[in-house]
């Protein structure tokens, strides 16, 4: 029997936590000085919420994108490096994609570059969601209704998670650049490796550390670079700056971000199990992980996502300090909101009201543990939400006035209870949207995505 020919290396470049986030040009160059075999990076996330999927609007700068794009493009061309670019345009549906390639292809003319552009899409039709509902092929992610299919039908900008396979698919047609929609954070890092013979359990944990570049590091950053070597039986994360550098944990600490299991991560095709994870420490701020394994599914499941549009929004931003409403301020805020809605009427009844209180409990509302406040002044946010941004600019703007000259018990001063940093005080915020669809999907084919090469 032949033996197995012993893997080299693999070494990627992640450049930062998610495009448009910028990253020193010191930690780049340094990190093209180890002749990587991959430069990558993450271009989106749902963390900003369900408006820019709505909207079709990245919530990073066009100009910031170009920038980074431009500096990771020219160098892997020049290099024959293959870049990849998961979640383009951030949330990763059609409009941000083609935003993004539209930037990509503008720095090939440019920089006078030439080379094949792969392309994956990631939005799924109606029709193919509303059939694998119908065959008992959807199921809701926890603390998540059940989809119906008017939810389906109402829905907008639906895009599934997409895994190694579009992109394996790509890089073996000659892709040399790649730019995806909606993808799984590690898979942009991972397919690569994967690809030539690399553990899939090592390359998607790696992967899910490098995807937030050196926010996993010491001090950690979201806007400067990390470098991962995948090896056969570990990997090694290694910071490119001076100020920063990888520990055990600090590595390990950041298997914590946004999971509630630290030791099972769920993905597409099956989830990565790190009960059996080390963290060694292998001197100059370089950290070596071994143990992670990746346990298929039974099935390939992808997570859906689609918004649908909930309203318009209206917003006033105020302060409070006298002693006196900030010992009352939940008696008077139901107090104004009763009274407007009692002058308004039915007119009020398609409205939200919403009272954020900075000072109080305005990050965690009734889930603040800390229930006396002793703050000597607070910050108000006012938002109502209504079905037009007509309806909710003058259910504001009733609110805020009612606000100002309500008439509390103790009350002294009559010049009015709140002061606005800000003319004009009440701000129109457009549209408002929420996630209608966080599900997950089953699917014969993986690597079912649309993809395309381009020359350029």
């Amino acid at each position: 029997m032949e033996k197995r020919k012993k893997l080299p290396p693999f070494k990627i470049l992640s450049t930062t936590a998610i495009l448009g986030y910028g990253f020193p040009e010191s930690s780049f160059k340094k990190g093209l000085s180890k002749k990587p075999d991959l430069i990558a990076a993450d271009a989106g996330s749902t963390d900003p919420g369900p408006y820019y999927l709505g909207s079709g609007k990245s919530f990073t700068n066009r100009t910031a994108v170009k920038r980074d794009l431009r500096l990771m493009i020219k160098a892997g061309v020049e290099r024959n490096i293959p870049v990849i670019i998961g979640s383009a345009g951030g949330s990763g549906a059609r409009p941000h994609l083609d935003w993004c390639l539209d930037i990509v292809r503008e720095i090939a003319i440019e920089e006078k570059l030439h080379f094949k552009l792969g392309i994956a899409k990631a939005d799924i039709k109606k029709e193919i969601v509303l059939k694998a509902l119908k065959r008992g092929k959807i199921l809701p992610l926890p603390f998540v209704s059940p989809l119906t299919p008017d939810v389906v039908e109402e829905s907008e900008n639906i895009v599934a998670q997409m895994g190694v396979e579009p992109f394996i698919k790509l890089l073996e047609a000659g892709a040399q650049v790649i730019v995806a929609g909606r993808s799984y954070d590690p898979a942009v890092f991972a397919a690569l490796p994967i690809l030539r013979g690399y553990d899939p359990g090592l390359a998607l944990h790696l992967g899910k550390i490098l995807e937030c570049a050196a926010i996993a590091a010491t001090p950690g950053s979201g806007s400067d670079c990390a470098f991962g070597t995948l090896e056969e039986n570990s990997f090694i994360l290694e910071a490119l700056s001076a100020e920063r550098k990888f520990t055990p944990e600090s590595a390990a600490a950041h298997t914590l971000y946004e999971k509630s299991d630290p030791y099972h991560l769920p993905g597409p095709g099956g989830s990565l199990d790190l009960t059996g994870c080390k963290f060694e420490d292998i001197g100059q701020g370089r950290v070596r992980v071994t143990g992670s394994k990746f346990v298929p599914s039974d099935g390939y499941w992808l997570k859906l996502e689609g918004v649908h549009l909930a309203g318009y929004r209206s917003i006033s931003v105020a302060g409070v300090r006298d002693p006196i409403m900030i010992g009352e301020i939940d008696e008077i805020l139901e107090a104004v909101e009763a009274r407007v809605r009692d002058i308004l009427g039915k007119d009020s009844e398609g409205s939200r009201f919403y009272f954020h209180v900075y000072g109080k409990n305005g990050v965690m509302g009734e889930l603040e543990p800390v229930k006396k406040t002793e703050s000597h002044e607070l910050g108000i946010v006012i938002e109502v939400v209504g079905p037009t941004q007509a309806e909710a600019d003058a259910v504001l703007a009733l609110t805020r006035s009612v606000l100002l000259h309500y008439g509390y018990e103790g009350r002294l001063a009559t010049a009015g209870n709140l002061a606005f940093p800000f003319s004009p005080s009440d701000v129109a915020m457009g549209q408002v949207y929420e996630f209608s669809i966080y599900h997950l999907m089953e699917v014969s084919d993986p690597a079912f995505f649309p993809i395309k090469i381009e020359e350029l």
